[in-house]
């Protein structure tokens, strides 16, 4: 993989869920492949929770490698943000807060009583945060979610398109 430039798009809590085995991700990452993160799909992982994902990974990749060191809370979250560009082969646009790349922004909020003792929020955003936690989105710049509510569009109209979706797929 790593000879030929391919990435892997790691999915563990839906590899948990369907039986899949174990990613190797940190054998992976030590042979210079690129590791990002996903969720798979509505069908194989119900919630489609990316910081469930990155605390998964983080936590399974410790267990699978048999050493506490792999896959630390930094490496997780690159998986989550710049790997996945560079997966997509957009890393040059998207990824990473850089002049010149699109201004995709996620406001996370540490201040819950969960969120305490903090000594590391790195550790903390990884290890223990979830969305619930997100307060403020911005993508390419434009304020998608305020104060957790959606700006843009009706959160009883995505509700209702996701229940006419799996109505639907389930009459197929």
């Amino acid at each position: 993989m790593a000879d030929v430039g391919a990435h892997a798009v790691h999915c563990p809590e839906s590899n948990l869920k369907l039986a899949s085995g174990f990613c190797p991700v940190h054998e992976l990452m030590q042979a210079g492949i690129n590791v990002a993160l996903g969720t798979d799909g509505a069908a194989s992982n119900n919630d489609l929770d990316l910081f469930g994902e990155m605390r998964t990974a983080a936590l399974l990749a410790k267990a699978v490698a048999g050493d506490a060191a792999a896959l630390p809370a930094h490496a997780a979250l690159r998986m989550a943000t710049l790997n996945g560009a560079r997966a997509l082969g957009l890393s040059d646009v998207i990824g990473s807060l850089e002049a010149g790349k699109f201004a995709d922004i996620t406001a996370i909020s540490l201040d819950d009583l969960h969120s305490e003792p903090m000594y590391n929020p790195l550790s903390q955003l990884v290890y223990a945060s979830n969305r619930n936690q997100i307060s403020d989105v911005w993508v390419a710049g434009r304020h998608l979610v305020r104060e957790r509510e959606l700006t843009t569009i009706s959160r009883g109209e995505v509700i209702a398109k996701a229940r006419r979706w799996r109505d639907k797929i389930a009459a197929s």
